[in-house]
């Protein structure tokens, strides 16, 4: 076992004590306990209702449906306005670079794909 000194505000403090007592237990146990649940929850996965499941695809899809009408030109002016933030810990600028050149890749076959679909229509015309 390792020991841990922590301050605590006093009112914590007499609601720690008040709780332990009422589980019968010392302070230490409690909060040992306390920590423990806390901790275990954190690692926990919880399973959806099916029904949650389905109506975040449906948002998801519509969404995704909305996005794909906005032009690389828009996109990038949006992109432009966002707020710049630090990058997570652990994000290294080696993945910075693998992601910018993924979302230039997809903007170049996203304009392939609109212009395949302009074609066909003036395909369909001249047939």
């Amino acid at each position: 076992m390792s020991r841990l000194t922590l301050r605590l505000p006093e009112t914590l403090h007499r609601q720690l004590e008040t709780l332990a007592k009422r589980e019968q237990t010392s302070l230490n146990q409690y909060i040992v306990y306390a920590l423990t649940r806390q901790a275990t929850e954190a690692y926990t996965v919880y399973e959806f209702p099916e029904g949650a499941v389905a109506q975040q695809r449906v948002r998801f899809t519509a969404l995704l449906r909305n996005l794909g009408q906005a032009s690389s030109d828009e996109i990038e002016k949006v992109m432009a306005q966002r707020e710049k933030t630090a990058p997570e810990r652990g994000l290294s600028s080696k993945i910075i670079k693998r992601l910018r050149r993924r979302l230039a890749s997809q903007r170049s076959i996203s304009a392939r794909h609109r212009g395949e679909a302009q074609a066909k229509p003036n395909q369909r015309r001249a047939g």
